[in-house]
C-alpha cells in the first residue's frame, strides 16, 4: 500500500466529518424556527425525494402531506417551499417586501455576484428594475419601438415559414433565431440573418446555458459548490460558456460607448449607457458596467429560450386544435385584415386571441418553479419565523395546475381566460413566469396565423 492511500482515506474521512457537523450545526441552529417538513439526512438533506426531472411534482406530492408551507434541505440548505395560490399570494404580496430579495444558488453567485436586474436585490434590484421596465416600453425616441422591431421580426419568421413551400420541417429552429433577434435588436440595436455565423454562435450559446442551469451537473455545484470547483465536468462548461458570452457583449458595449448618441439612442445599451453618464456623480447610482453586462445578459438569457419554446408550443396546440386556430383566424379577419400588420393595440380587440395565448402559458407551465426568493429580514409568516437570508421556493406549477382554481387545469382551455359574455378575464391564479412576453407572442402568432398556408405541415 502506498503512503498516498492512507492519506487520500484520511482528507475523505476528515472532510465527511466536516460536512456532518455543518449540517448538524445548520439543522439546531434553524430548528424550532421554520416549518415542518421531510427527515433530512445529513449532507444530501432531502436530494432523494426529489425528482430531477420534475422537481416541482416532487415538492407538491410533499405539500399534500406536510402542508403549504414546508421545509426542504437542498443538500445542506434549507429552503421554505410555498404551494398554492392562498399562501403564494399572502406570501409574494402581503409580504413582497420581506420576501423580495434574491437568493443567489452557488453557480449564479459564481457568474452573477449579485449584479444585473435578474441577480439583485434591495436598492440595486429597485432601480435597475425601474430603467428597464421604462426603457423597454417606453422605447424609440427617434429609432425603431420595440413593436416595431417585433414585427419587423415577424414578416422575417413568415418569410422564412413559406420558403418550406408545403413541405414538412420542425419550426423550433426558425422560431429561436426570431426570438433571438428580438432580443438582439432590442439589446444591442443588430438583428442577424438566420444564417449568418456569429448569429448561430450566439444562439447555440445561450441555448447551452438554458440547458445547463436546469441540468444534473449544475444541480450538483450547487449543493457541494466548494467541490465541485475543483473537479472536472460539464458544469465548468457551463462557466465557460458564460465567459464567452460576457465577451460578446463587453465588445458590443464597447462598440456602442463609442458611437452612443445620447438623444438617439438605438438600443437598451445605448439608454443604459446614458443613464450612466447622467448619473456619474451619484454616489448611490447603480448605473455601472458591472450592472449594464449582467442586465444586458439577464435580457439574452431570460428571453430567447423562453419566448420561442412557448411559440413552439403554441403552434403545436393550434395544429392539435384547428377549431381554435380557426376562431383565432376569425378574430384577424375581423379586427386586422389582410392589408396590414398586427399592432399591440389589437389585442384588446382581440379577447379570444389573448385567452389562448394566456392559456397557452398555462397549460405548458414552461417554469413550474419561481425564481428562488430570500427573506430581506426575519419574518412572521404563518406562525413560523423565517430567518433573514433564507430560501424562499414559489412553486408556480401548483397554482396553475390547481383543480379547485382551474376548470379542467390539465387540458387546454382558452375559456379559462373568457367570460360568459366571450370578454378577456384576467386570473389573479395566472403566475406563469412568462407572462410579460405576452406582446411578444401576440404579434408574432397572428403574424404567423394570418400568413401561414393551410398545407404548411409542422413537425
Amino acid at each position: 500500500m502506498s503512503f498516498g492511500e492512507p492519506l487520500t482515506t484520511l482528507l475523505v474521512v476528515l472532510l465527511s466529518v466536516l460536512l456532518l457537523v455543518r449540517f448538524f450545526k445548520n439543522n439546531q441552529r434553524q430548528k424550532g424556527r421554520l416549518p415542518p417538513g421531510p427527515p433530512a439526512l445529513p449532507i444530501v438533506g432531502n436530494l432523494f425525494q426529489l425528482d430531477f426531472k420534475a422537481p416541482h411534482k416532487s415538492l407538491i406530492k410533499l405539500s399534500e402531506q406536510y402542508g403549504p408551507v414546508f421545509t426542504f434541505w437542498f443538500g445542506s440548505c434549507p429552503a421554505v417551499v410555498v404551494c398554492g395560490a392562498e399562501v403564494m399570494r399572502e406570501a409574494l404580496i402581503d409580504h413582497g417586501y420581506d420576501f423580495s430579495g434574491r437568493y443567489l444558488i452557488p453557480a449564479i453567485k459564481k457568474v452573477s455576484d449579485g449584479y444585473g436586474i435578474n441577480f439583485s436585490s434591495g436598492e440595486r434590484w429597485k432601480q435597475l428594475r425601474r430603467f428597464t421596465l421604462s426603457t423597454l416600453r417606453n422605447f424609440g425616441m427617434g429609432k425603431k419601438s420595440a413593436e416595431e422591431r417585433i414585427q419587423e421580426e415577424a414578416q422575417f419568421l413568415v418569410t422564412s415559414f413559406m420558403d418550406k413551400k408545403g413541405e414538412p420541417f420542425n419550426p423550433d429552429f426558425l422560431l429561436r433565431c426570431a426570438t433571438s433577434n428580438i432580443i438582439c435588436s432590442i439589446t444591442v440595436g443588430k438583428r442577424f440573418g438566420y444564417k449568418d455565423k456569429q448569429f448561430l454562435w450566439l444562439m447555440e450559446l445561450v441555448a447551452e446555458i438554458t440547458v445547463s442551469l436546469t441540468g444534473p451537473w449544475i444541480q450538483l455545484y450547487n449543493t457541494f459548490p466548494r467541490i465541485m470547483d475543483f473537479l472536472p465536468g460539464p458544469h465548468q462548461k457551463f462557466f465557460q460558456n458564460i465567459t464567452n458570452l460576457r465577451s460578446f457583449l463587453a465588445k458590443t458595449i464597447q462598440s456602442h460607448k463609442e458611437t452612443v448618441q445620447k438623444d438617439s439612442p438605438r438600443d437598451y445599451i445605448d439608454c443604459f449607457l446614458t443613464k450612466m453618464d447622467e448619473d456619474k456623480d451619484e454616489l448611490n447610482s447603480e448605473f455601472f458596467q458591472e450592472n449594464l453586462l449582467v442586465s444586458t445578459e439577464s435580457l439574452f438569457l431570460a428571453g430567447t429560450e423562453t419566448s420561442s419554446t412557448t411559440l413552439c408550443w403554441a403552434l403545436q396546440i393550434l395544429a392539435k386544435y384547428p377549431e381554435v386556430q380557426e376562431k383565432i383566424h376569425n378574430e384577424i379577419d375581423d379586427v386586422i385584415g389582410s392589408h396590414r400588420r398586427p399592432a399591440i393595440e389589437d389585442r384588446v380587440k382581440m379577447p379570444y386571441t389573448d385567452a389562448v395565448i394566456h392559456e397557452v402559458q398555462r397549460y405548458i407551465n414552461i417554469t413550474p418553479m419561481s425564481l428562488p426568493h430570500m427573506a430581506t429580514s426575519d419574518v412572521n409568516f404563518r406562525g413560523y419565523l423565517i430567518p433573514k437570508g433564507m430560501l424562499v421556493m414559489p412553486v408556480l406549477s401548483s397554482v396553475l395546475k390547481d383543480n379547485s382554481l382551474w376548470e379542467s387545469p390539465e387540458s387546454f382551455n382558452a375559456n379559462h381566460f373568457l367570460d360568459e359574455n366571450g370578454c378577456f378575464k384576467k386570473s389573479e391564479n395566472f403566475v406563469a413566469f412568462s407572462a410579460g412576453i405576452c406582446i411578444h407572442l401576440f404579434i408574432l402568432l397572428t403574424f404567423l396565423s394570418a400568413h401561414l398556408q393551410e398545407d404548411t405541415t409542422l413537425s
